[in-house]
């Protein structure tokens, strides 16, 4: 039997059981008499059976109109459910979001912006996956997130990059240190002291390098840490200096530590949202990037 009529026409149809008439059924529905007639019509053509028993007085269901209005209710309710889900979906207020992002924004920005957005969509799951720049932007690029949170990358044509804050790099050293204070101090105080660096592949190493060969220095770390945990407690030891995006200090876990601007030259990384070009985010994703903006200004 092939079927041909939609919810729309069962929605009809219950409409006529409920009010009992064809023509108060058809003002409740915004509809002609003629045409709603048309409808229960082709509903009973499609399944070759009456579902009315039509006298002058009584409007009674036939035992397939009988059949019929329990799986017309079903069908409709499941119908109109389907499409509440959408429609919280398209309003954003459903669906999942998965972010990569660098360790420190996921320690120092994405909370509060996770915090502050699932205040107003509760019903949006938000999935981190953390790791190094090259991890984050290899996540877009597979698919395997809709976001990432990471410094700029070098450009790339499948990959969009919106800049959020800038994060200013500063000396880190112990409180006690000569160094510590308020007032700038150049890159060339890394020539004088040791270095405690970052490892190689991490994003914050290519830019400290990146200022030592501006600056027209040679340095060599006397430890290469892949954690900020293991770098602030190296600091917080007496074993040397290092240098540190502001946002990255509470990161460390060590106590009695002072962060100090670095001149000459001033370096920023850009943290931003890289996406996939070609990618339509999510409704929720979308909502989601403009509270990630807000909270970042204020960060």
């Amino acid at each position: 039997m092939r079927i041909d009529f939609t919810p729309h026409h069962l929605a009809i149809f219950l409409a006529v059981i409920r009010t009992g008439s064809f023509s108060r059924a058809a003002v409740e529905c915004g509809l002609s008499q003629p045409a709603l007639s048309r409808t229960i019509q082709a509903i009973e053509d499609a399944l070759g059976q009456r579902l009315f028993d039509r006298t002058t007085r009584h409007l009674d269901l036939t035992p397939t109109g009988r059949e019929l209005h329990p799986i017309a209710e079903r069908l409709v309710t499941e119908f109109d459910s389907a499409f509440d889900e959408l429609a919280e979906f398209i309003a954003g207020r459903r669906g999942r979001i998965v972010v990569a992002a660098l360790p420190s924004v996921c320690a120092v920005l994405l909370p509060r912006a996770i915090a502050a957005f699932r205040a107003d969509h509760p019903g949006v799951d938000v999935l981190i996956r953390d790791g190094l720049a090259g991890s984050v932007a290899d996540a877009i690029t597979g698919g395997r997130a809709d976001l990432g949170l990471t410094v700029r990358p070098l450009p790339e044509a499948h990959l969009s990059y919106r800049t959020l804050l800038a994060d200013e790099f500063g000396l880190v050293c112990r409180a006690d240190d000569p160094l510590a204070g308020s007032t700038p101090i150049p890159w060339a105080v890394f020539g004088t002291r040791n270095f405690i660096a970052m490892h190689p592949t991490s994003s914050v190493r290519a830019m400290t390098d990146a200022a030592f060969l501006q600056a027209g220095i040679a340095v060599r770390p006397l430890y290469e840490c892949a954690f900020l945990g293991t770098t602030g407690n190296l600091v917080a030891a007496g074993l040397g200096i290092t240098a540190l995006p502001r946002l990255t200090l509470p990161l460390t876990g060590a106590g009695g530590l002072a962060w100090r601007p670095l001149v000459e030259p001033s370096l920023q990384r850009a943290l931003g949202v890289l996406t996939r070009v070609g990618r339509t985010l999510s409704p929720a994703a979308s909502q989601f990037v403009a509270v990630l903006a807000s909270v970042a200004a204020s960060a």
